[in-house]
This record gives structure tokens, sequence and C-alpha cells, in this order.
């Protein structure tokens, strides 16, 4: 084996290993403590090895691909299993043990007053979900990916629902897992039509295919649409973003784990991971750029109401993961990626900061907090630079991310992706500095004892906090050196070129002024009072209803699934099954029992119609044989 195999093994083992002991000894997940450092231990020991990994597949891009056959048939190519390594799975692998590792860190403060078997538990199920996402970040097929895509899913369902006694959390939980599921429907379809019309799932063959032009467009644009479904269910693209704010019910580690660089990047990852498949659709392309942006614009005019500070957050990733599909929509896999690498340490922070919130003053409600930053004076640095990250303030590292994004939308020449993304940059200042006013500097009093959290809570804080800060301008320079190429895939020379000419210099102007204006007028209203936000709400009575009820998004889905999936499909199913199965069933042992009476008739007991029947039956083989 050569150093990377092995570094990838010692990447994706020791997650392995955790969830096995910790699973099997049952004495020693009931401890508590000793599963939870094992745990943390293993994810530390992946960080480690992924920094070494990307530091030797960067220095020697590959990529670095190797297989063995898994399901040998006789007439077919045999399915294959195995890692393909190359910079973007490198750099992946790298930021999801390193949010994986800060999350467990900070779960020993969040999660001290568990029961020592739940605590146990509660790392358990980290340690399987860590390995799920790594093992879907370097595998070399499609199908492989599927594998771990739904492993990805039952962990994020065992998570959201943690706290099973909470009616709520048992809710978020079933809905997450069925509202993913719907798109990984999709999914599993796209991959099995590809399979069918190239014979292969390994990534290194389909884009040696794609490249040699041997799959027809219409398939391909086909099968990525119905891959794409997928990912809408994993990064919460409208209209499947309906389970991502309820998953708030976890624990708030779990929310950072999940919303940050794991689950919910997992769809983002996927096209970028299959890019060269999607960059021959170009149908395709418009429509997630459409579907990102848009996203994007919706999740955060519904985050300008939100009361729960972690909902605020749960809208926030979803307008961010549209963000990222609209550059991957317009050809950008630098800028997309870039963005998730940089969001992800930012969002991680924000939910570790709101969980210490919550942490001190047992409380979801922004309302019931104010005044936090005397009190808490590391939780409200850490919170806002987060902030300033996720606004897109220089030289935070959202800036360069979210920058880089806008300007590619706006190359493409796509107006309305354009438009919102550009308003999304004025609302997601607002509502975050709103947060920031209403929790940190209000003038109200807060309820309860606001006290800090412990340094095993805010150390993590801290690091996360110092990527938010230096990771832009340090590693700008080097997505541009791997990925920049990639950027222009769907676009001829010249009409990049055309496209270019047409970016006006001073946009990335425009969007600090928008960021800027978001946060001034957040300070006004929330902070200065000068504008009265109880009157703006009164005045805009329709629009905050409908922001209220998320655009009446939840409504529609619980009429879907009660008045159509539950009470038609399950009537009709049950009519089938009533009417239809048992019918024949019934029909079967009703045929049975007439024809057992008919023949019990010839079975009356007297030896002379016996041999009547014996010497009938000789004539009539005699006759048949004659004739």
């Amino acid at each position: 084996m050569n150093q990377v195999q092995v570094l990838t093994l010692l990447v994706l083992l020791p997650p392995l290993i955790s969830f096995a002991w910790n699973g099997v000894v049952i004495p020693w997940r009931r401890a508590g403590k000793p599963a939870a450092w094992l745990s943390i231990l293993a994810i530390l020991t992946s960080f480690v090895a992924s920094l070494v990994l990307a530091k030797t597949v960067l220095a020697s891009p590959g990529p670095y691909s190797w297989e063995w056959t898994w399901l040998p048939f006789q007439n077919f190519k045999p399915i294959i299993v195995g890692f393909y390594i190359d910079p973007l799975a490198a750099l992946m692998l790298v930021v999801v043990t390193l949010v994986a590792s800060m999350v467990q860190i900070y779960s020993l403060g969040y999660m001290s007053e568990e029961p020592a078997g739940s605590l146990g538990r509660y790392y358990t199920y980290h340690s399987l979900f860590s390995f799920a996402m790594l093992g879907l970040t370097a595998s070399a097929s499609l199908l492989q990916i599927y594998i771990f895509w739904e492993l990805v899913g039952l962990c994020s369902y065992l998570l959201i629902g943690f706290w099973y006694q909470k009616p709520s959390a048992a809710n978020a939980a079933v809905k997450a897992f069925w509202t993913t599921r719907l798109g990984d429907v999709g999914f599993a379809l796209g991959i099995v039509v590809l399979w069918a019309h190239t014979g292969t799932f390994a990534l290194p063959e389909l884009f040696h295919k794609v490249e040699a032009g041997q799959i027809a467009t219409s398939i391909l644009a086909l099968t990525m649409l119905l891959v794409f479904f997928g990912a809408m269910g994993k990064s919460a693209q409208f209209p499947l973003h309906i389970w991502l704010p309820d998953a708030m019910e976890g624990p708030t580690p779990v929310s950072a784990l999940i919303h940050a660089a794991t689950m919910v990047a997992a769809g983002v990852y996927l096209v970028a991971r299959i890019f060269p498949l999607y960059s021959h659709a170009e149908s395709v392309m418009t429509f997630i750029a459409y579907i990102g942006s848009f996203t994007a614009f919706f999740a955060a005019t519904i985050a300008l109401v939100q009361e729960d500070i972690k909902r605020v957050l749960a809208y926030s990733t979803i307008s961010q993961l549209g963000y990222m599909m609209a550059a991957l929509g317009v050809g950008s896999v630098m800028a997309g990626f870039f963005h998730l690498f940089t969001h992800a340490f930012f969002k991680a922070l924000l939910f570790l900061a709101a969980g210490s919130v919550i942490h001190a003053m047992h409380t979801n409600d922004i309302w019931k907090m104010g005044r936090l930053a005397k009190p808490m004076k590391q939780t409200a640095i850490v919170f806002i630079i987060g902030t300033l990250a996720l606004a897109g303030v220089p030289p935070f590292a959202g800036y360069f991310s979210k920058d880089e994004i806008i300007i590619k939308v706006v190359e493409s020449g796509m107006v309305l992706p354009a438009i919102f993304a550009l308003a999304t940059v004025f609302l997601t200042a607002f509502y975050m500095f709103r947060v920031v006013f209403v929790v940190f500097f209000s003038h109200r009093e807060p309820e309860g004892h606001p006290h800090e959290s412990p340094a095993v809570m805010t150390g993590p804080m801290w690091f996360l906090a110092a990527l938010s800060v230096v990771a832009g301008f340090l590693f700008k320079g080097l997505f541009e050196k791997f990925f920049g190429h990639a950027a222009e895939a769907m676009e001829t020379a010249q009409e990049a070129a055309t496209a270019a000419s047409h970016v006006p210099g001073w946009l990335p102007i425009l969007t600090l002024i928008l960021a800027l204006g978001g946060i001034l007028l957040a300070y006004l209203i929330y902070q200065k009072e000068a504008i009265s936000h109880e009157r703006l709400r009164a005045q805009f009575r329709p629009v905050y209803v409908m922001l209220q009820k998320k655009y009446w998004m939840d409504d529609i889905a619980y009429f879907l699934y009660r008045r159509v999936l539950v009470g038609g499909l399950s009537v009709i199913c049950g009519w089938f099954d009533r009417y239809i199965v048992d019918g024949i069933v019934n029909l079967v042992t009703w045929l049975t029992r007439k024809s057992g009476e008919i023949l019990r008739l010839l079975q009356n007991g007297v030896v002379q119609d016996y041999l009547y029947g014996v010497i009938f039956g000789l004539i009539l083989f005699i006759l048949l044989g004659i004739f």
C-alpha cells in the first residue's frame, strides 16, 4: 500500500473502530465518559491523518484511486468499491474531521448533565456519523456514495431524535428522515439509469465516458436531474428544505455538526464531486442555478422573523447552501466549494456560540435574552466574529467566498439569480445582526442568571473563530490553484471573456455596501430603537404573517402527507390489500374447500364403486393408447 492509501484508511477507520467498540461493549458505552473520550480520540486521529493526507495530495494532486471487486457477475461488469482521492476529497476530509472534532470536544461541556448511558449513546452515534460522512467523501463509485449517503441519513435521524422522549424531537427526526428519503428516491433512480446506459458506477470510468461523448445528452440530463433531487433533500434546497429548521430539536452540538460541514454539505459536495458529469448537462446546471439562488433568498426572508436563535441559524444554513448550489449551477466549483469550506467554520462557530447562550439561559427565545455581552464576553465576541463572517464583511472568511459566488453568478448573465444573490447579502447581514443586538446589546434585562460557559466549550469556539477570520485570505489562492480551472467548464473562452467584460468593477463594493446597510438597519431598529419594530410589524402585518408561516410550506407538506399520502394513497393501498390481495387468497381457499367437498363424494367407502372406477380408468387408458 502506498502512502495515500494508508492515510486514507487512517482517516476512515478510527471512527468505525470507536463506533464498533462503543456499540458492542455495552458496559463501556453505559459508563459514558470512557465512550466519549474514545470517540474524541478517534476523530482527532482522523483529523491529524486528514491533514497529512491533504498535504500529500496537494503536493501531488493525483487523483489517486484504487478499487476492489465487490459483486462479480458472469455476463456483466463487476461492481467495485474503493476510494478516489483528489484535492476536493482531501480538503473535504479535513473540514469534516475538524468540525466533528470541535463539536465532540464542545459536547463534553454541553452534554455534561446527561446520564452516563445517554452520553455514551450520543458519542456512539457521533462516531458512526463521522465514519459515514468520511466514507461518502472518499468513495470511488456512485453506488458506494449512495450507501454511505443513506447511512448519513440514518445517523442524522438518530442524532436529531436523540432526546426521543420529547415528541417534538421524535417528530423532527421522522420528518428529516422521510423528507430526505423523498429526494433519495431520485438519487437511486438516477444512478440506476446511468448504470444501465454505461455499465459502471465507478467515477473515473464515468468521467472518461462523458468526456469521450459516450453518454447520450438526454440520458445524462435525466440522470443528473434525478441525482440532484437527492442533493436537494440532503442540502435542504427548496422545496425539500422543510426538514432542516425542525432538526433544531436535537442537541445544539448536533445542529452544529449536521448544519455546518457534514450532512447538509453532502448535497453540495455530491454535485462538486461529479461536476464533470454535470458540466455536460447545461439545462440541469441552469436549473441548479435558479433553485440555489431562489433558496438563498427564500430562506433569508423567513429568517427575518424567527424568534428561536437556533432557527435563525437553521434558515441561514439553508440560505448559504443555496449560495453554494448557485455557484455550482453557473459552473464554478471553486466558488461553491470555497464557500462550503469557509462556511463550515463560521456556521459551526455560530451554532456552538448559540449553544453556549442556551446552556446559560435555558431558553432559545431571543426576546428572553438581552445584555449578555457583559456576563458572557467570550461568547459574545466569537458570535460577532461568526456573524461578520456570515454577513460577508472583510477581512472575515465569508467575504472572500461569498463575493466569489456573486461575481460568478453575475458573470453568468442570469439576471434573476444575480438579483436573488445580491438581495440575500443585505438580508443576511440584517437578520444576523438583529440577533446580535437583541441577544447581546439590547436594553432589556435577561431572564435567569447568565454566565460564561466552561473552557471545554469556549476553547473550540475560539479555535473556529480564528479560522473564521483567517480562512478566507489564507486559502483563496489554494482553491484558485486547484479548482479555478473548472470554473469555466461550461463556457468557451470567447463566452467567458464576453461575460467577464460585463462584470462591473464596483460589484465587490456594492456587496459590501449592502452588508453594511443591513447591519445599520438592524442597529437602528433593534439597538438604537429609532424605528419601532412593533410598528413595522403592524404596518406590514400580511407580510409578517406570511413569513411567520414560512410561506405555508409546512402546512402544504402536512396537507400532502395527511390528505394525499395517508388519506388518499393509504386508502387505495388498504382497498387493494383488502379486496385484491386478500380476495385472491380467499378465492384460493374457497376453491380448495369446494374441490375437497366434491372429491369427498368419490370416497364413499363402497369397495364395488372403487372397483368400477379402476376398471373404467383402465379401459380409458387402453383407448388412449389405441387412438
